[in-house]
């Protein structure tokens, strides 16, 4: 028990400072592992990319969130992956439909679970009036890591730098 004449006589600092010094060694520093989620979100960027242009539904749905937003300019936001599947389904069935991209940008958390990717896009879709009509743009995509280490988009977005109206 401690008693006020020996908290008088210093041992209550001593004990403050003793539980100071162990809190502050209990508490580690994660590792810098950013350099490898940065490559590696990188790199699911661009298998992202290559999935939309071999036109491989599958494999590109597979990069989305279950909860995932696809918010593409003149177009009401599509919500969760099944949404986006099916968004995407019509769009790669149709026969003049290409699509590709490439990032100019990433970046990555320090906490390493939240990402992004920025870059320019080109887009052909068929016309109104059947004939191939091409766009091109940029776009910024959010990414989570999941518990696997893989990431996910989470939000999806575009919009063209075409004079509205073409």
């Amino acid at each position: 028990m401690v008693t006020r004449s020996a908290i008088r006589a210093g041992w209550l600092p001593l004990w403050a400072a003793t539980f100071v010094v162990l809190g502050a060694g209990c508490q580690q520093t994660p590792p810098d592992t950013r350099d490898a989620d940065l490559a590696s979100l990188r790199q699911a960027d661009s298998a992202f990319a290559a999935a939309a242009s071999a036109k491989d539904l599958n494999a590109l749905i597979a990069f989305y969130a279950d909860d995932a937003a696809m918010m593409m300019a003149n177009a009401p936001a599509t919500i969760g992956r099944e949404a986006i599947q099916k968004a995407f389904g019509d769009m790669l069935a149709a026969p003049d439909f290409s699509i590709s991209w490439q990032a100019t940008g990433a970046d990555v958390s320090r906490s390493g679970d939240l990402g992004y990717t920025v870059g320019a896009y080109q887009l052909t879709v068929a016309g109104p009036k059947g004939k191939p009509v091409s766009d091109k743009g940029k776009y910024v995509t959010v990414w989570r890591k999941q518990a696997d280490g893989t990431w996910k988009v989470v939000i999806d977005t575009a919009n063209s730098d075409l004079p509205a109206g073409q």
